[in-house]
């Protein structure tokens, strides 16, 4: 096994990596420091989250740059502002004993005028999110037409979250002859482009292999009605005691639903999402990182940039749209080798899903019933036990007490002390589960269902924009939200077309959503929403929904010949 010595990293490197406790380099530091080291060669680095990356760059690019010089030598883009501080205190920490090395984050969101300071007063490496770069650049301040590195960390997650026209801009910037290194957990046909425009024939580096689940994580779902997903998340939590775990949720405002519904039932937990300020976001952060938080509630892009190795369990409130996304997730968990649990809460059409889950990261995921009231009630009970049986008595400051305590509790017996300090705790979760009912559902739709084109308690609509339209996932809840103005209307499978798309809406909520529809407008113009009847023939998804397409334009067609038209 390679050694960090055996790389050619420096003293100096090597005596922060011993204080870290770094034994040995992980595969993808292996296999792209040396490159770094001994060549100018473009890199492109694919490894999922947690596998060492920043060291991958960091190490080899301070080792190689000029300490006397003042002037920026490297720009490292990140999505966010937790990752960018966070990618800028590991730099900063491998650079403890190289002297006079700088490294300086900038990012929105905090006052740009010390930020510009700190660049006046000279750095080798700015670490910095793309609207604050791109903004410094314009004011003159940031001066990149000399840098020799260029890092785009998690390049993929940026376009994402749509910031290609400022890469763009900042990548326009840089002088040719740079070395530009590009991570990404994924290769979509965007960050081909950017490859193709901007670097040099880059030799690509894969960590482990494209697109697979990290190997300590457990892969669990239940298969259940929509409306009870957040009645099995409280199951889930209730049934592991000890549970330290972020909840992935769609949507900003099903984010802030279900962490106030879980504080309001008494939960330890909290919302991460767009809305919160900053102060806000940086207190939840640091209380979930301390633990003093179990279970946190959040969205993909609100998550970026928080880093936590002790996760037991990664819990999707919904599957992600993108299926690769799911990856990013449940890689927050079973690090440092460490195992811990994925698990999707999936209503019945989604069980496809989880078989192209299985095909993508090589796991097999498994079905779980969701825990009755006395599987819970027995697993709390001997937790409680087991925290008794283990919890440090302070003699010196209890025992002024006892004779007290020993007086009051004397009529007792042993048997009865037991049962009475037991239900001080366990009588809520006994009240609560009794007679609770069974959660769990088929995870096939009955045939008759499938027959009439919707699982159980789901209606289908059209409606006609699509990806032409710039139409998206997220775009699409937002204008099925904001015309209904209700944002507890359950959502199902959603089909992106390129002049169309369908959605699937909560049965009941069909009248509404029609009425909702009747005068919408997208991008300025009117749109089409109805009940969707796809072709039954068809067992081909997109088939079935280019079918439906052209059944309804051949109705137009065939209404306007009796009218006499031609066409």
């Amino acid at each position: 096994m390679t050694t960090f010595e055996e790389l050619g990293l420096k003293p100096e490197l090597l005596k922060i990596i011993d204080e870290l406790g770094f034994v040995n380099p992980t595969p993808i530091q292996d296999k792209i420091i040396p490159v770094i080291l001994d060549s100018r060669k473009d890199l492109i680095g694919l490894a999922q989250t947690g596998t060492g990356k920043t060291a991958a760059f960091g190490l080899p690019i301070i080792q190689q740059s000029d300490n006397t010089s003042r002037e920026v030598q490297s720009l490292v883009l990140c999505p966010t502002r937790e990752l960018c501080m966070q990618v800028a205190n590991d730099l900063k920490t491998y650079s403890k004993y190289v002297k006079q090395f700088n490294v300086l984050s900038v990012y929105g969101g905090a006052s740009i005028e010390p930020q510009i300071k700190a660049i006046k007063r000279g750095c080798q490496i700015v670490v910095g999110t793309p609207g604050r770069t791109l903004d410094l650049i314009k004011r003159k301040v940031l001066k990149i037409k000399n840098i020799r590195w260029l890092v785009l960390d998690e390049a993929d997650e940026m376009l994402n979250m749509g910031f290609k026209d400022e890469l763009d801009a900042i990548l326009e910037q840089t002088p040719k002859e740079k070395e530009t290194l590009l991570f990404s957990a994924t290769m979509p046909k965007e960050i081909r482009q950017i490859a193709e425009k901007y670097m040099n024939e880059p030799e690509e580096i894969l960590a482990g292999k494209k697109n697979i689940g990290a190997e300590n994580v457990r892969h669990e779902f239940y298969s259940v009605q929509a409306k009870d997903r957040y009645e099995v998340l409280k199951r889930i939590a209730d049934i592991n005691p000890k549970i330290y775990s972020i909840v992935f949720c769609r949507t900003r405002r099903e984010t802030k639903e279900v962490a106030d519904k879980l504080i309001a039932d008494g939960y330890n937990a909290d919302a991460l999402h767009g809305d919160l300020s900053q102060p806000q976001r940086d207190s939840v952060m640091k209380r979930f990182r301390t633990k003093h938080l179990q279970i946190l509630v959040a969205t993909d892009v609100a998550a970026r940039g928080l880093d936590v190795n002790d996760l037991t369990h990664i819990i999707n409130y919904n599957l992600p749209d993108e299926l690769e996304i799911y990856i990013h997730r449940s890689g927050r968990t079973g690090r440092a080798g460490k195992s811990g649990i994925s698990i999707a809460i999936c209503h019945s059409r989604e069980v496809n899903k989880i078989k192209r889950l299985e095909q993508l990261t090589g796991k097999k995921f498994v079905k779980k019933l969701v825990p009755g009231g006395k599987e819970i009630c027995e697993k709390q009970l001997f937790n409680l036990i087991d925290k008794v049986e283990k919890i440090e008595v302070n003699d010196a400051q209890i025992e002024q007490y006892l004779p007290v305590i020993y007086k009051k509790l004397d009529w007792l017996s042993r048997e009865d002390l037991i049962k009475h300090f037991v239900s001080v705790e366990f009588n809520r979760f006994l009240a609560y589960y009794k007679g609770a009912r069974d959660l769990n559902v088929s995870s096939k739709p009955p045939r008759d269902e499938i027959r009439k084109g919707k699982a159980k308690g789901f209606s289908r609509f059209f409606i006609s924009v699509g990806s032409k339209s710039n139409l998206t996932v997220p775009r699409l809840i937002g204008l099925i939200n904001d015309s209904t103005q209700k944002r507890n209307i359950e959502i199902g499978k959603i089909d992106i077309m390129k002049k169309f798309s369908f959605f699937e809406i909560d049965s009941k909520y069909e009248k509404e959503i029609l009425e909702a529809f009747k005068n919408a407008k997208y991008e300025g113009g009117k749109v089409s929403v109805e009940l969707s009847k796809p072709d039954t023939k068809s067992t081909n998804k997109r088939e079935s929904s280019d079918n439906d397409f052209r059944n309804r334009k051949s109705k137009k067609r065939f209404a306007g010949r009796k009218k006499g038209k031609r066409y």
